[in-house]
């Protein structure tokens, strides 16, 4: 398989213009529910931004989700996204909730914006990092973002040996140049950033999965996410099997 960046782009591309054209991955559901506390941190990150602020949804897909919070909670919102597809459905959801005139909608490459330097006070994304070349990302955030500001990040890490299990039995839902974050990832982070802080969660209730009665108890999934809570902090070496990490990167270096 080719590893230029051209073709990576492109396999990118027609992956989710198929995937958001379809919109049939039956896993998003789930991963909702036992996703909800990082979703939830990464929404109270944003909520705490100080209105009106200049933000990038980085990677926003077709539910253009912190664009649009973003927007409703004040602020000037630009959305990027490789896809086609994901504008055009983004841009309509944006329509129907009536505030498709607070959202600057773009198809661009995250690694190469055409977006002026020191222009954003906040950069948020979810799950795009994995897909992108993580050194000319981080280059290209920091480059965006004004002196002193910030960028978060809600993103899948690959450590853990039964996650990974299921990812390599489940090809068809992923793309082959994706590469769930892994701790070094964060010493990268920290060549362009002086801020690195990554929040980890979701480890014991991973073994709830395979049983469906358990994937709607939101008690239950409570206080798994409390336990694991408890866990990373009291255990450092655990941290890097976690299913999910909500990254916050503050004051970009100066070129």
């Amino acid at each position: 398989m080719s590893t230029s960046p051209e073709d990576r782009y492109e396999r990118e591309r027609a992956f989710h213009d198929d995937r958001f054209s379809k919109d049939e991955r039956a896993a998003d559901r789930f991963y909702g529910t036992i996703d909800r506390a990082a979703g939830e941190a990464f929404y109270r990150r944003l909520s705490a931004l100080e209105a009106p602020a200049d933000v990038l949804d980085y990677g926003c897909g077709a539910g253009a989700y912190a664009a649009i919070h973003l927007a409703q909670h004040g602020h000037r919102v630009v959305a990027v996204d490789l896809s086609q597809v994901a504008i055009t459905q983004a841009r309509a959801r944006a329509k129907e909730l009536g505030i498709a005139d607070r959202i600057d909608f773009h198809v661009g490459n995250a690694e190469a914006l055409d977006l002026p330097d020191n222009a954003f006070d906040l950069v948020a994304g979810t799950g795009v990092l994995h897909h992108l070349d993580l050194e000319a990302a981080y280059l290209e955030i920091a480059r965006i973002l004004r002196p002193g500001a910030g960028a978060i990040f809600s993103e899948p890490m690959g450590h853990n040996p039964v996650i990974n299990l299921y990812r390599n039995r489940t090809p068809d839902q992923r793309t082959p140049d994706e590469h769930p974050l892994v701790m070094n990832d964060f010493e990268l982070a920290r060549r362009y950033f002086a801020r690195v802080e990554p929040q980890f969660f979701t480890l014991t209730s991973l073994f709830i999965m395979p049983f469906a009665s358990a994937r709607s108890n939101k008690r239950l999934i409570d206080r798994l996410d409390a336990v694991d809570s408890v866990l990373f902090r009291r255990v450092p070496a655990l941290r890097r099997h976690a299913w999910r990490v909500v990254l916050r990167l503050g004051s970009p270096h100066a070129a």
